[in-house]
């Protein structure tokens, strides 16, 4: 989701969200307007290398990154389940619907493809006409991929799947040392994460141009067929976050024990605020009110609440394993059961860890380790960054349904 605020201790990112969408848009129509004239070889000889240099250098930064958050985010996480009962069933029913969410979303995405595939133009524009199958790993395959035998040298190979898991361990060893010697650890990590982000965002406000030479490249060699996938792409990932949304409200129903009209009563003024700030810690105050509403204990609430804020994003495992899957599908990558359940742990794992993030950034590092586990090309993730914004709303809703449906269901709980 957008967060303009950033996380307690990360600096403060501002991601041109519509300018890069503008540099697609113009990327787009400047290839084809320029199309069979003489002038078309002068822009690709810029916007080419433009493109393949912004790519490189948004790949550069995904794992030390990933590697920063990954071990700050579980380490919250553990320090707030260790946080009293209160705490730690919040963070149990966290767990349990991330994982849902995933598991969902592996399910739901790949029959949605079966019954509406993406055009065969729109594929061969966004994955560059270069689909190759390969082989289908199996179960063994991602296993030894889990386990190998040097750390930093799978971490050389750009593998993200060790890496990542490597990083949760150490995370809970963590737990297990004495408090200021994790202090200073974890102190190092969250230097580590907050300098790479401003890395990131470094080469994130080049996004405009990057997408515009990587835009501009595929409309002089497919027209408009791109367009097609982008606007398909929206519609498939978003639908994965809206069956989170509904999942929010049957959780409230529920767990919650909140008549359905009540709740989205309560619910109405939150996903306005929701969709006019695509933040979901700009919609606290109202999600608070939400819950005064709805007869919430406001201990509950305001403990709750935030905490939900900080390290749950219900919609995260859904429409990041969508975003992976519909590049799998984009670039003729096959997906085994074993590779959609490597995607669905690291999903769960990175959710924990984007932290307060700008939405694009969120994209870049949530995504990209889930693909890299999947085994997926990451190059059609430089274009979706682009259309970002849009599904990034129902990122929002979703999130936001969740936060206070986990609460309510919390305070019954109690």
């Amino acid at each position: 989701m957008t967060e303009r605020q950033p996380a307690a201790g990360f600096p403060e990112i501002r991601v041109p969200a519509l300018y890069t969408f503008a540099g697609l848009v113009l990327g787009f129509l400047a290839a084809m307007a320029l199309k069979g004239t003489a002038a078309l070889d002068p822009l690709l000889a810029v916007a080419e290398p433009m493109g393949s240099l912004w790519l490189k250098a948004l790949q550069l930064t995904i794992l030390p990154l990933v590697i920063g958050l990954v071990v700050t985010g579980i380490s919250q996480t553990l320090a707030a389940a260790g946080g009293g009962g209160l705490a730690r069933r919040a963070v149990g029913l966290f767990v349990v619907l991330l994982l849902a969410a995933g598991f969902m979303s592996a399910l739901l995405v790949p029959a949605l493809l079966e019954l509406f595939p993406v055009p065969a133009k729109a594929v061969a524009a966004l994955s560059g006409g270069a689909a190759d199958p390969g082989k289908v790993p199996g179960v063994a395959d991602i296993l030894d991929a889990m386990m190998p035998q040097n750390i930093f040298a799978a971490a050389a190979g750009g593998a993200m799947l060790p890496v990542v898991i490597f990083a949760s361990l150490f995370a809970l060893a963590l737990t297990r040392i004495g408090a200021e010697q994790r202090r200073q650890i974890v102190l190092f990590f969250e230097g580590l994460a907050g300098a790479m982000m401003v890395i990131v965002g470094w080469v994130l406000m080049l996004a405009p141009l990057g997408v515009f030479g990587l835009a501009a490249t595929l409309g002089a060699q497919t027209g408009a067929d791109a367009i097609g996938a982008l606007a398909h792409y929206i519609v498939i990932v978003a639908s994965a976050g809206f069956v989170v949304l509904l999942g929010g409200y049957a959780l409230a129903v529920t767990l919650g024990r909140q008549k359905l009209g009540a709740f989205a009563r309560a619910m109405a003024p939150v996903h306005a605020v929701a969709i006019s700030t695509q933040s979901s810690l700009a919609s606290l105050p109202a999600m608070l009110a939400a819950c005064r509403k709805l007869g919430v204990r406001e201990a509950t609430a305001d403990f709750v609440l935030p905490l939900a804020v900080a390290i749950f994003r219900g919609t995260s495992p859904a429409m990041n394993m969508g975003v992976a899957i519909y590049a799998a599908h984009l670039t003729g990558t096959p997906l085994s059961a074993a590779a959609l359940m490597a995607g669905v742990f690291v999903a769960f794992l990175v959710s924990l860890s984007s932290v307060s993030l700008p939405g694009t950034i969120s994209f870049v590092i949530s995504v990209g380790p889930i693909a890299n586990a999947m085994g997926v090309p990451l190059a059609p993730l430089a274009l979706l960054v682009a259309v970002e914004m849009l599904p990034d709303i129902m990122r929002t809703l979703g999130n936001v349904t969740m936060d206070v449906a986990v609460t309510s269901a919390v305070d019954r709980e109690e």
